[in-house]
């Protein structure tokens, strides 16, 4: 049996953040919750600790508090869609390994579950701005010394049913599902959540987790 997770998952006042918390106070396999969000995320549970903080750039206030975890699930993002390389990068990029170096060097063996993208370029060399500046961040992070470092690369994700912050054009396609499912191009965000679980919990022998491999691993259970 896996250790009791103590997962700190960011971005959990966003669609995919909240899904994948949805799974992690339902999991079993979890046993405490923290995140950290510049704005409430709307639930309150057992497992559950918010911290509240507007600054993801210096988390130096927040240290005494992140310690004692041993897995961290990656959520926070933003859209590129109409912005610079530059900014994309230290929204993406400088961010994400600001909390990554922050968080190992208070917690040694941590894993690390980050939400990248189907079509990243690990080559960092291609044409596209997003792939580029996503696969320069999931081979940094695997530099890391956590005990695992995973790339969750979704494709399209189809929320859970009552989500707080589902995209309202989001309530319009679940009709798609079963033909995005079918043709490889979709799953549910409650397989997410649990993949990334699973992933924390159990390993996985990928570090780059395609959609194929999120279906796979959110069945470890079943």
């Amino acid at each position: 049996m896996p250790h009791p997770l103590k997962v700190i998952i960011t971005g959990s006042t966003g669609m995919v953040g909240e899904g994948v918390l949805i799974e992690c106070l339902a999991s079993p396999l979890v046993e405490q919750v923290l995140v950290i969000n510049r704005r409430p995320c709307g639930y309150q549970h057992p497992k559950l600790k918010e911290l509240i903080h507007a600054d993801f750039f210096d988390l130096s206030p927040l240290v005494p508090q992140l310690s004692g975890y041993n897995a961290c699930l990656f959520c926070l993002g933003v859209s590129s869609v109409g912005m610079k390389e530059p900014e994309y990068t230290r929204l993406t990029h400088t961010l994400t390994m600001h909390v990554a170096e922050t968080l190992i060097g208070l917690n040694p063996g941590m894993s690390f579950s980050y939400i990248s993208g189907a079509y990243t370029d690990s080559s960092e060399k291609g044409r596209s701005m997003w792939a580029r500046v996503k696969g320069k961040t999931e081979n940094d992070l695997m530099k890391l010394p956590f005990s695992h470092v995973y790339a969750f690369r979704p494709f399209m994700l189809f929320p859970t049913k009552g989500m707080k912050h589902a995209l309202p054009y989001y309530k319009y396609l679940g009709f798609m599902f079963p033909l995005m499912r079918a043709i490889g191009f979709g799953c549910k965000l409650s397989e997410l959540g649990q993949a990334m679980i699973n992933a924390a919990a159990y390993g996985y022998p990928k570090q780059h987790i395609e959609l194929k491999d999120i279906i796979t691993l959110s069945k470890h259970n079943a």
